[in-house]
């Protein structure tokens, strides 16, 4: 009953979130038009491409308790890759794709294989570092690829011709929902196999994992070239649905965003970074215009000003989700609870087939 749930769950709510394009109803005081129209469709698929983006740290930062201040720079390699090759190379969709997947894979294989040597609050640093040159290459702007501070455009007329036009921005929402659907799958499937179990008992307990001799490094590795990966994935969809490549997506503030998205919703559960990265970026774009509606400066001084900062706001209600919600919003209905950290490391150790008495290897990481 309760696999038939986690099963069925997923097909209800994404089956519905498919018929949205088709849904034309009057969403005032909530979006700025209608619910087809294609500022509102933009807007739905920027918070489905975050959420998919968020489920990739989370899988780093929640499954396997990797604190990374880099994972801003797979998702800029995806948004950058994308405006360069179609409007700097005149490159087509399909050539564009598979050169972004060959670097989305072996970047994070490089640059993950150096960071990983440390841990901890080193290996956080390494990332942020790693990040910082990614940053600093998009300023610097070589051979006028990146456009700098102004950034580059997406060239849609190597594009096929159903992405291009705002009448067709119901095809970028399927693309974003196409997206965060993949990544729901893969990170689900990854979770539950067998590295999968060996990144949790890492998270929990990283020592007695490696007493197993079960090889962290490999597995973190693993799942850091994964969840990079995905990331990458998710910069594509962000520039298709932007329309062009901006440097703020290279900058820590952006990683940032990712783990605050994934502490909101709930670390390491299956839909938590889902809710916590669809409620973060939508309050982050409709805050500005509700901070200046009329309502709120007809209020006493004392609190229309306060209120009418967008940040001040969004602020506010994330430090009372976490106050009151330390679990993430996701606590609320009990999703995708997490594995007790023993539970874990025993279900890795039998199904990686490592035998003998558990107790006694924890006897010997003791003494």
């Amino acid at each position: 009953m309760r696999r038939s749930g986690r099963i069925l769950i997923p097909v209800v709510v994404f089956g519905v979130l498919a018929l949205v394009p088709k849904i034309s109803v009057s969403t005032h005081g909530i979006f700025t038009s209608p619910l087809d129209s294609p500022g509102t469709l933009q807007l739905l698929g920027l918070m489905l491409c975050f959420a998919g983006i968020a489920l990739s740290y989370d899988l780093l930062f929640g499954y396997t308790g990797l604190l990374s201040f880099g994972h801003a720079l797979y998702v800029a390699v995806g948004v950058y890759l994308t405006a360069i090759a179609t409007t700097k190379w005149g490159w087509g969709m399909a050539p564009t794709l598979l050169f972004i997947a060959l670097v989305g894979l072996l970047l994070p294989l490089v640059l993950g294989a150096v960071s990983l040597r440390v841990a901890g609050i080193a290996f956080a640093m390494v990332t942020l570092a790693f990040a910082a040159v990614g940053s600093t290459l998009v300023q610097k702007n070589p051979r006028q690829w990146t456009g700098g501070e102004e950034g580059v455009g997406v060239n849609f007329d190597h594009l096929p011709s159903w992405m291009v036009g705002v009448f067709n921005t119901k095809y970028l929402y399927w693309i974003a929902l196409g997206y965060l659907i993949v990544v729901f799958v893969i990170v689900a499937w990854a979770v539950d196999s067998s590295p999968g179990r060996i990144w949790q008992a890492i998270r929990e307990n990283e020592q007695r994992v490696q007493v197993l001799g079960l090889q962290p490094f490999r597995y973190k590795l693993m799942a850091f070239v994964l969840a990079s990966f995905l990331a990458t994935g998710g910069g594509v969809v962000y520039a298709l649905l932007i329309g062009r490549a901006d440097p703020s997506v290279t900058t820590p503030s952006f990683t940032l965003a990712l783990l605050l998205m994934v502490v909101i919703g709930g670390t390491g559960t299956r839909w938590g970074a889902v809710l916590g990265a669809m409620l973060y970026t939508f309050l982050d774009h409709r805050l500005p215009d509700w901070s200046g509606s009329g309502w709120i400066h007809d209020l006493p001084d004392a609190l229309s000003k306060p209120l009418s900062q967008p940040l001040f706001v969004l602020g506010v209600l994330f430090i009372l989700l976490v106050y009151f919600l330390p679990g993430g919003i996701v606590g609320l209905a009990r999703l995708g609870p997490r594995r007790g950290g023993l539970e874990t490391l025993e279900q890795a150790v039998n199904l990686e087939g490592t035998h003998g008495d558990v107790e006694e290897e924890e006897e010997m990481a003791r003494v």
